[in-house]
């Protein structure tokens, strides 16, 4: 049996990429479970953590005390959630589905659901683990993404993220505990970017670890292109003009790039003034009271339903993150047939064939965002872009090709299969 642990279900990046592989790899047949903290609305094999509501209060508890071990240390408020010291975490190695499982399959874990310790006591119990990385956080001192900082590639230490860095900081600490973390595991560390790739063959905590690169998979039957006008009369936005996308899980991100969306909109406008924007994410309204074009925002979108139809009411979908892995926005806008416009960095290029199935865009450059617009307004005017970026996700990412690459990977842990992971 495999276990696949996550902070999060269907919220955020990783939360959402995770819950995705453990359904595909359920739906081909292996016997695949998933322990979260919390779940709003479970599926097959999907299990809460806590079962009642003394137990949820305590999840939150753990996840407060976590962020009030790092804020006393933190530089300023604007890296306050991209830092995890992993100080507080809950014990599971009991749990009957850690107990049972065959394959422990970690994913993104922090925020308060397994600390350095919970990870000791799991290591502890001899099994496989595998741990799909959607971030830096585990070959860093604490950091998700390093930004400019490469200490990570000798020993954290002087750690920009800190009010006062020095060499013995907690980066030096957390760095030394996962070093020995890692010293005796059976562990495979898997990227699903070949720029994550590298760089977990690069970094001192991980270049002497088993690494893959595997990509996230996508159901490329639920996201898939739909009629563009019908859509739109459903969803009550204009038919006449030219719409683009912005989405993000918070908007306000300085990560997000959402300053370059919008110059690059001020810029694009010049020459198409009939360009609209759309946007879904967690956000201020009164924020876009002073965007260079109307916006239409949608809120937070939830239901898939309703994501698939924004993603093929939008001409196009622009990426301009600073640092990402490999965005399920991009994956989810391709497999709908909408071109994505992103910028050059970590796993985004892997995702775009330049003008082909999209255009990448010089990082932190508002004039390429708005080059890059302007190409797929007049390049797709046949739609063969549109055409281009769904066959890039079916043959890359659809949930056969992923599943397959895991199972020969479990199959690699396991050798001699027991019985209860004899459909891996």
């Amino acid at each position: 049996m495999i276990l696949h642990l996550s902070t999060f279900h269907l919220e955020g990046g990783a939360g959402v990429a995770a819950t995705r592989l453990h359904r595909a790899l359920l739906h081909s047949g292996v016997d695949s479970y998933m322990l979260i903290p919390e779940i709003n609305k479970p599926q097959e094999h999907e299990v809460a953590l806590a079962e009642t509501k003394w137990e949820s209060r305590k999840s939150f508890l753990r996840f407060v005390t976590e962020r009030l071990h790092f804020y006393p240390q933190e530089k300023d408020s604007s890296v306050r959630f991209a830092y995890s010291p992993a100080a507080v975490g809950a014990d599971i190695s009991t749990h009957p589905l850690v107990q049972q499982a065959d394959i422990i399959h970690l994913h993104w874990i922090n925020f308060g659901f397994l600390s350095i310790r919970s990870l000791e006591k799991l290591f502890a119990l001899g099994k496989p683990i595998v741990w799909t990385l959607h971030d830096m956080w585990a070959f860093t001192g604490g950091c998700h993404y390093s930004r400019s900082c490469d200490n990570y590639l000798s020993h954290c230490q002087y750690c920009p993220y800190l009010i006062k860095p020095d060499r013995y900081d907690l980066s030096f600490d957390q760095f030394e505990d996962k070093r020995n973390l890692y010293a005796h595991t059976n562990m495979v560390m898997v990227s699903p970017s070949k720029w994550l790739t590298n760089l977990t063959k690069t970094a001192s905590l991980t270049r002497s670890l088993q690494a893959r690169h595997i990509p996230n998979c996508i159901d490329t039957e639920l996201f898939k292109p739909g009629i563009q006008s019908e859509i739109r009369q459903k969803l009550d936005l204009p038919a006449d003009k030219k719409l683009i996308l912005f989405a993000g899980a918070n908007t306000q991100d300085p990560r997000k790039g959402f300053i370059y969306f919008k110059e690059s909109i001020a810029l694009i406008r010049k020459t198409y003034p009939d360009v609209e924007v759309l946007i879904f994410g967690k956000a201020n309204p009164q924020s876009f009271d002073s965007f260079p074009a109307p916006v239409h925002y949608l809120g937070q979108i939830s239901d898939t339903a309703h994501m698939v139809a924004v993603y093929n009411s939008a001409d196009m979908i622009i990426v301009p993150s600073l640092e990402d892995n490999l965005p399920n926005t991009i994956m989810e806008a391709m497999a709908c047939g909408t071109p994505v416009v992103g910028f050059a960095t970590g796993g985004i290029p892997e995702m775009i064939d330049h003008e082909k199935t999209g255009f990448v865009a010089e990082l932190k450059s508002s004039e390429s965002l708005s080059k890059g617009i302007d190409w797929i307004i007049r390049e797709n005017i046949t739609g063969k872009v549109s055409a281009a970026a769904r066959k890039k996700v079916v043959d890359h990412y659809s949930e056969e090709i992923i599943t397959t690459a895991y199972k020969a990977l479990y199959k690699d842990l396991l050798p001699e299969q027991p019985k209860s992971a004899c459909h891996v």
